[in-house]
């Protein structure tokens, strides 16, 4: 099995330092772009347990950690508790 890439080694190889700068992007790190992907791919529709493998995490609760949903996701689900009890109150008034 392979060993891993040790962190410096991987920043070095990619030029990470320089890149970032070029970019204007010097607070991010490499790490950052791990909870992005796996928040990609959770709101893509890929289950939790599957993320937690490619995460390589001990538990699902680990991976948890790395999701964060965006801001439509989080609007709609306001939007779909609104309508929810919107129906609520109709269905109790009838």
């Amino acid at each position: 099995m392979p060993r891993p890439c040790a962190s410096a080694v991987l920043r070095d190889a990619t030029h990470w330092d320089e890149v970032v700068e070029t970019l204007g992007f010097e607070h991010l790190r490499r790490h950052d772009l791990r909870h992005t992907g796996l928040t990609w791919l959770a709101d893509a529709g890929v289950p939790v347990h599957v993320l937690r493998k490619i995460a390589g995490h001990g538990s699902i609760t680990a991976t948890q950690c790395y999701l964060h949903p965006d801001h439509r996701s989080i609007d709609a689900a306001g939007e779909a508790l609104s309508a929810h009890l919107s129906v609520g109150k109709l269905a109790a008034s009838s």
